[in-house]
């Protein structure tokens, strides 16, 4: 009795007319994982060193060789990649050699369940050429597909997101001045003041003697520090502005017309613009969803309940956002926004309040995305006089 061999599926990737290629990135050596037409199932697994574009593409020019030896037939690159501390140089890399390249959210992929499962860059590797292959088949919410931003839009982010460090590396050296003075029974000296070094001279521990030697000197060189990222502060600041002066003829109308509303300054405007509203998006949902801003409900059987926002957004955006929606109730007082906000807050109890100030900074972005976008103005919101 003869048996017919089964002949392995290959229907889907030559129907796609396609090399899919996964790329999994470390700082020593880059894992490429592929699946070719005419090879079946089989996926064929080589590494590079890290870094070497060349031999990325020298790789790939193999596999497609072989693809061609194979089946007589010369197939594209479809390339998938994770998005993380190598950023999108790579992507472009590829797609300046016409290579079709996507960056995935490596979050957004499903992962097994179990409370022990291996995980190895060759697993992830496959995992990669699937989701991939159910990506371009069209299968629905599979993964999400990260908007890479171009060269641009990625580094007009720089100045908000450097403010920020230097604001935190400031605040840590004020802390240490503080808790050497306090160490010596001293407070209520301002490292940010002014007139710092000469109330450092007059201060006098708490027994009434001067201030040591070794801490005075210390403390001096701490204030050299704060000295110089007040000036890169003020440095970054002003390239801040000059980018949102609407005076200025590429000044984008977003940031412009985010200026525009009272309670809104440059810093918030900037973070706004280059953090969020550059993007293009299809509805509220996904303006909320990129912010980490959009509810996660748990429902199974009867268990219907609410678990917060899914935290899974920009983290930057998010936390402006949360800032804002407080200033947004003293300075918008008579808005529909601050007035909601009341009236629920006045309805379910204050402890709600850090609660529905969540629900009023998703709301806040999603009226300001319908601001810059199409114009409409936020009901009962004040604008800045001209």
């Amino acid at each position: 009795m003869t048996t017919e061999r089964q002949q392995a599926p290959i229907a889907i990737r030559t129907d796609l007319g396609a090399i899919f290629i996964s790329l999994e990135l470390s700082r020593s050596t880059w894992l490429i994982t592929s699946l070719s037409p005419g090879f079946g199932e089989k996926m064929s697994k080589h590494s590079v060193r890290g870094g070497d574009v060349a031999g990325l593409l020298e790789r790939l020019a193999q596999l497609q060789n072989r693809t061609l030896t194979r089946t007589g037939a010369r197939f594209p690159f479809i390339v998938i990649q994770e998005a993380g501390l190598d950023g999108f140089w790579i992507h472009r890399a590829l797609q300046k050699e016409s290579i079709e390249s996507h960056v995935v959210d490596p979050a957004s992929i499903a992962t097994s369940r179990r409370r022990r499962r291996a995980k190895t860059d060759r697993i992830d590797g496959e995992t990669l050429v699937r989701a991939l292959l159910a990506y371009k088949r069209g299968e629905p919410r599979v993964c999400a597909m990260i908007k890479v931003p171009t060269p641009e839009e990625e580094d007009r982010r720089r100045l908000c997101r450097e403010r920020k460090v230097l604001t935190a590396e400031r605040i840590c050296h004020v802390n240490r001045i503080k808790g050497l003075l306090f160490c010596q029974g001293i407070s209520g000296y301002e490292p940010l003041r002014r007139d710092r070094r000469a109330r450092l001279d007059e201060v006098r521990t708490g027994d009434g003697r001067e201030l040591p030697a070794h801490v005075k000197a210390q403390i001096t060189r701490e204030l050299d520090r704060i000295d110089l990222l007040i000036e890169q502060i003020k440095a970054v600041e002003v390239a801040r502005d000059a980018l949102l002066a609407p005076k200025e003829i590429a000044a984008p109308a977003p940031a412009a017309m985010l200026l525009e509303i009272k309670g809104i300054g440059p810093e918030f405007a900037a973070v706004l613009w280059s953090e969020g509203l550059f993007r293009h998006f299809d509805n509220r949902r996904q303006v909320a969803a990129y912010a980490g801003l959009a509810p996660t409900p748990w429902q199974s059987g009867s268990v219907d309940r609410e678990q917060g926002v899914s935290n899974s957004g920009n983290p930057r955006l998010r936390t402006t956002l949360i800032q804002l929606a407080w200033l947004w109730l003293r300075h918008q007082p008579q808005s529909v926004l601050t007035l909601w906000f009341e009236d629920r807050v006045r309805r379910n109890g204050s402890r709600t309040r850090k609660t529905m100030i969540v629900a009023l900074a998703r709301k806040l972005l999603v009226a300001l995305w319908k601001y810059v976008t199409t114009g409409v103005v936020i009901e009962g919101a004040v604008m800045k006089a001209a």
